[in-house]
């Protein structure tokens, strides 16, 4: 009796152990996830104070979920009033944003393409997005895979993907953290980290076109952020300049975030570029983890977008803020 009774404690004891757990993914309805915005103020009790730098704040929400596999969310893409955002687990979360608390046509889906089997949140380490506002079709960055894969619109299908060698030496947590589609069709992106670098340097490759297309020629940069800070995305302006959100730590008010500008121009084989201060988000001002950002025009302004990244940890939000970038 003794092997069917040890046979029995281990069906009872460790029945649901399979390997590593299962990533997160959206509940499915009537189950499904939700999605509210609650307002939030540029200064924390001064909703008249509205300038920042060269920024003008429009509006701004705290995303407040419920379900599973949410939070984290690292990339953002803008088209009209339109959100597209990717968690770094490979949750994607679509809406319409109409101002204000208002949200509209709310989408939760996951990345079932990509590295590996999808199984694990590693699997699904999503940094970065781009869209061709012509055709639609994303591109998203991986960390740790180091890769770019491309996909249908809704990002349900990927239609291809490439580890571009120039990247294999790029650390597993601080690949493509950027990743932009120019407006005459070259792609950049910039890693997060050093890796081999240089002394306060971050790697970049242009892509000639499509990076998953065989044959799309490359070359590198270099990209030196402000110091102490690491870049965490990147997008066009409609000027062509490239405009860099880097992220750092300071005590005693913690995470920040300091917007660059770059001339499209500086960009050039074996270049190290910097950029121009355009604004800062510390305190007293609202501050945390921006992760993505994005860049849009209305009625000739040049409007900024910027999603946080709370970590999937409590003491941490997902904002969505809104500026007008002046000058």
């Amino acid at each position: 009796m003794r092997i069917p009774l040890s046979v029995l404690l281990c069906l009872i004891f460790v029945q649901d152990y399979s390997g590593d757990a299962r990533l997160p993914l959206p509940l499915a309805p009537p189950l499904a996830n939700t999605v509210r915005g609650e307002r939030v103020d540029l200064y924390p009790g001064n909703p008249a104070r509205r300038r920042i730098g060269a920024l003008t704040f429009l509006d701004g929400i705290i995303l407040k979920e419920t379900g599973r596999g949410i939070g984290g969310y690292s990339a953002l893409v803008v088209a009209g009033t339109r959100i597209t955002t990717i968690s770094d687990g490979g949750t994607v979360l679509a809406f319409d944003w109409l101002g204000g608390e208002r949200l509209a046509n709310v989408r939760y889906a996951s990345l079932t393409d990509g590295p590996g089997r999808g199984w694990s949140k590693l699997d699904r380490d999503t940094e970065s997005l781009a869209r061709d506002p012509a055709t639609g079709t994303m591109w998203v960055g991986y960390e740790r895979a180091n890769a770019i894969w491309r996909y249908t619109p809704d990002l349900s299908h990927a239609t291809g993907h490439v580890a571009p060698s120039a990247m294999s030496r790029w650390e597993d947590n601080g690949g493509p953290e950027s990743l932009v589609k120019l407006a005459d069709g070259r792609f950049l992106t910039i890693a997060e980290t050093p890796a081999d670098a240089g002394p306060g340097l971050r790697h970049g490759i242009v892509f000639s076109g499509d990076p998953v297309v065989r044959g799309t020629r490359q070359f590198a940069f270099s990209y030196r952020p402000p110091a102490g800070t690491h870049p965490s995305d990147a997008t066009e302006l409609p000027d062509g300049r490239i405009l860099v959100l880097n992220r750092g730590v300071a005590l005693p008010h913690g995470l920040y975030n300091i917007l660059t500008v770059i001339d499209r121009d500086a960009i050039r084989p074996g270049a190290v570029v910097s950029g121009r201060e355009v604004a800062r988000l510390e305190a007293p001002a609202i501050h945390d983890n921006f992760e993505g950002i994005a860049a849009t025009q209305d009625r000739g302004h040049t409007i900024l977008w910027l999603i946080s990244d709370d970590n999937q940890f409590f003491l941490q939000r997902t904002l969505l803020l809104k500026f007008q970038l002046d000058g």
